[in-house]
């Protein structure tokens, strides 16, 4: 998926492709091989990609289930991460996806992934870019147990 444009200086010439090649809050089900495709690139070495899933417990209770939210900003702090963790590395490719709306246990709630020229700058950008979209971009959990009790995660 190397969408390779014209450089405005040289319009002859074709410029390297955008790193940043897929970002998304959405309210469907997500994709690893929607994500992992669009990380594809032949300049790299490693890939690296990490899914966060709904797990069935959290602080020792039965989650029954959950829903994600997400600000108004979000998309455009969630571009604001990725543009930074592409500065900060090789990054070849870059790829980020979030679910909102209601969630039950084993769904994908996260996909990102980054293709790098090696693996160990590859697996640390996506380490990077995972911290920094659970810390920074404002995406709110609200998490529903067995016991009927409830808590807020993020807001």
């Amino acid at each position: 998926m190397d969408v390779m444009a014209r450089t405005e200086d040289h319009p002859g010439e074709l410029a390297a492709p955008e790193p940043v090649r897929l970002l998304a809050i959405r309210d469907t089900p997500l994709s690893v091989d929607e994500v992992f495709t669009a990380v594809g690139d032949d300049a790299a070495g490693g890939t690296v990609l990490f899914v966060g899933t709904v797990r069935d417990h959290d602080g020792g209770a039965d989650v029954a289930g959950l829903g994600y939210s997400a600000h108004p900003s979000a998309e455009a702090e969630l571009r604001r991460v990725a543009e930074k963790v592409a500065a900060d590395f090789p990054v070849r490719a870059l790829a980020a996806v979030h679910r909102v709306g209601e969630l039950t246990v084993g769904d994908l709630a996260v996909v990102v992934a980054v293709s790098c020229p090696h693996r160990a700058e590859a697996f640390e950008a996506c380490r990077r870019l995972i911290d920094d979209l659970k810390r920074e971009v404002p995406l709110w959990k609200h998490q529903r147990f067995s016991d009927g009790t409830e808590e807020w995660v993020g807001a």
